[in-house]
């Protein structure tokens, strides 16, 4: 999986509720068939979650018929015509609630577990869905969005999907079953009680729908200022020492002030509307409580039912109202799964590189010939970055590629490796377009350094071997010498073991390029390229990677890029690129000699160097050889 750079080692995102989903209908189809897989274990979960609500409904009945029993003992106490109260039939009573109550209980506990391992396996395959994927996106998708809106997708939606899931469908399983459970338990006691009961329904509807439409809204607010708020977080957490260096502190404050105040009103309004719902659910409740108690000992002195008939009766009425002021809360669950199912569907279902061909071609045997064929490329349609560009690098050749930033360099390495792909033209390796290859072993020919380094939390050994994971332990320590970088390391506590991570400050930027160096040179690659990869080290290191990478380069294509332009001179063949084209190409020598525009830059870096400072560096270039 690919790693978001977040200083040397990685990145964690933040967490957050997610928004309004744009096709609930739609995503809860898609959802409701990756589900699918788990139909058996959801088939538990219903049975389970029948049996619990079953056994739990059936004991306010059977409690009422102890309430009869207290009431009957009593009246034939008082009236003289009987022995009192019968404990020991209320304590059979007691008894046989108390072993409903009892497995009720074991079969939630049931289907809570159950439950819980089917939002986990959701959320575990679809992060292993989602790893797998990064590797087949384009680097396209990657520009247009940031680290922490790609991680979100790991953390944020896959976690909200997997708790809001776990919820939400144990929710609607328990309120059905309830529902229709305590209802039957209802008429079984009084059709007209049951009838006038259910009255009460039509009223937390209406609140129900009137509270969620307007607090839809304001969710979908509270997420979209969260993710500000996150990304002025990542902003300011990853520069916090070029905002200090500036003093920027207070602008920055008033920057997260402004979108933490949107996000505070938004969140609030939101989180009160939601918790308006349960109070006004209540007092819907209540009525319904008052109504069942004056019909109810109407029917008593009727004897059409029991005293004990009203209690039971009040308590289904409760457990019938509570699945219902449920349903808002589901709503908002049910909105939350869809929104994140939705984003992480979205992620899925982006367009992926053609990683794999039909026929393609074989990597085995290539020397390692690039040509540049009129390439023309623009990272926009409407903006043309590489406008002709024309080149024939022959095998082994030291080839540097220099100009102003923004000139195009790092493009075309980009556009060698098909990150990206021309827009007409053609890049050629030993004459093969590099569309017939597959993207994965074309980047097997390549070796990269990177002025960025990337290692990740793990040992110095182990950040090496990814150059090449059979290595052994002796090559590894051969790729180290050659980046001279093994004395270091054997200087660390527990040397090639040395755990890498941010606490690891005894770890210097260019010690940590130097690694980056040894495991491109255990890599082996056909052709390298070094993307100003000694601009972190001192003058003396620089040298002597300078001369690891000379013995390296032997015998394979290598394409430097540099803004020091000292490092280069002894290149084969430098290409002179300003707004994507070449402008001169040749040896160091000759584009001096031609005066034009390598010469101006070459001049412009050496202008205010001091005679001094140039017989120092002669004299650590011959200490060094």
């Amino acid at each position: 999986m690919s790693r978001a750079k977040r200083g040397p080692m990685g990145g964690h995102g933040m967490k957050g509720p997610a928004q309004k989903s744009k096709d609930f209908k739609g995503t809860m189809r898609r959802l409701i068939s990756y589900l699918a897989k788990y139909k058996l274990s959801i088939f538990l979960v219903l049975i389970f979650a029948i049996g619990s609500v079953t056994f739990s409904v059936i004991g306010p009945k059977i409690l009422g018929k102890a309430t009869t029993e207290i009431f009957n003992g009593l009246v034939s106490k008082v009236s003289g015509e009987g022995t009192g109260i019968d404990f020991d039939a209320i304590k059979r009573i007691l008894m046989t609630l108390v072993i409903l109550y009892v497995v009720s209980a074991i079969f939630s506990f049931i289907q809570g577990f159950v439950m819980s391992g089917i939002s986990q396996k959701v959320a575990y395959n679809l992060r292993d869905e989602l790893s797998k994927k990064v590797n087949r996106l384009p680097m396209k998708y990657f520009d247009t969005r940031t680290h922490g809106e790609v991680l979100s997708r790991f953390t944020n939606d896959i976690d909200t999907l997997a708790q809001s899931l776990n919820q939400s469908l144990t929710q609607i399983i328990t309120a059905v079953t309830t529902l229709i459970g305590v209802l039957i338990m209802m008429l079984s006691i009084s059709v007209i009680m049951t009838i006038s009961a259910l009255v009460v329904i039509p009223i937390s509807l209406f609140i129900i729908s009137f509270i969620v439409k307007r607090s839809q809204k304001y969710f979908k607010y509270q997420q979209e200022y969260l993710g500000q708020v996150n990304g002025k977080v990542e902003e300011l957490y990853g520069g916090h020492m070029v905002v200090q260096a500036f003093n920027g502190e207070e602008d920055s404050i008033k920057e997260f002030n402004k979108v933490n105040d949107k996000l505070y009103d938004s969140a609030w309004k939101s989180q009160f509307l939601s918790g308006i719902m349960q109070p006004l659910m209540m007092f819907v409740g209540n009525l319904s409580y008052v109504i069942v108690s004056i019909l109810g000992g109407y029917l008593v002195v009727k004897n059409r039912i029991e005293v004990g008939d009203i209690q039971s009766f009040i308590q289904y009425v409760r457990n019938f109202n509570q699945p219902i002021s449920q349903m808002a809360q589901i709503s908002n669950q049910l909105q939350s799964t869809a929104a994140a199912a939705e984003r992480v569907f979205e992620f899925l279902n982006e367009d992926e590189e053609d990683i794999t061909l039909e026929n393609p071609v074989s990597i085995e045997g290539l020397e390692g010939r690039i040509d540049f064929e009129h390439v023309k490329f623009g990272y926009n349609e409407d903006k043309t970055i590489i406008k002709d560009f024309t080149a024939h690098v022959k095998p082994g050749q030291k080839v540097a590629l220099v100009g102003p930033t923004g000139a195009g360099k790092s493009t075309m390495i980009k556009l060698l490796m098909r990150f990206y792909d021309v827009n007409s033209g053609a890049i050629l390796v030993d004459g093969y377009n590099v569309k017939d290859f597959n993207r994965r072993e074309l980047r097997e020919l390549f070796g990269m350094v990177l002025q960025d380094t990337w290692l990740f939390s793990g040992s110095i050994k182990d950040n090496i071997r990814y150059g090449r994971l059979d290595a052994t332990d002796e090559e590894i320590i051969e790729a180290a010498k050659a980046a001279h970088v093994h004395h270091f390391i054997k200087t660390l506590p527990d040397g090639y073991n040395m755990i890498l991570n941010e606490e690891s400050s005894n770890i210097s930027q260019g010690q940590k390029q130097l690694l980056t160096i040894a495991r491109a040179i255990l890599a082996d690659p056909k052709i390298l390229i070094l993307d100003e990869a000694t601009s972190s080290v001192d003058t003396r290191t620089e040298l002597l990677i300078q001369k690891a990478m000379d013995n390296l380069m032997k015998g394979r294509t290598s394409f430097v890029i540099a803004h020091r332009l000292s490092t280069i001179r002894d290149a084969d063949l430098i290409l002179v690129i300003n707004n994507g084209d070449i402008v001169e190409q040749g040896n160091h020598e000759e584009l001096l000699e031609k005066g034009g525009f390598y010469a101006n830059l070459y001049n412009s870096q050496f202008a205010n160097q001091s005679d001094e400072e140039l017989d120092k560096e002669d004299k650590i270039d011959k200490e060094v050889v």
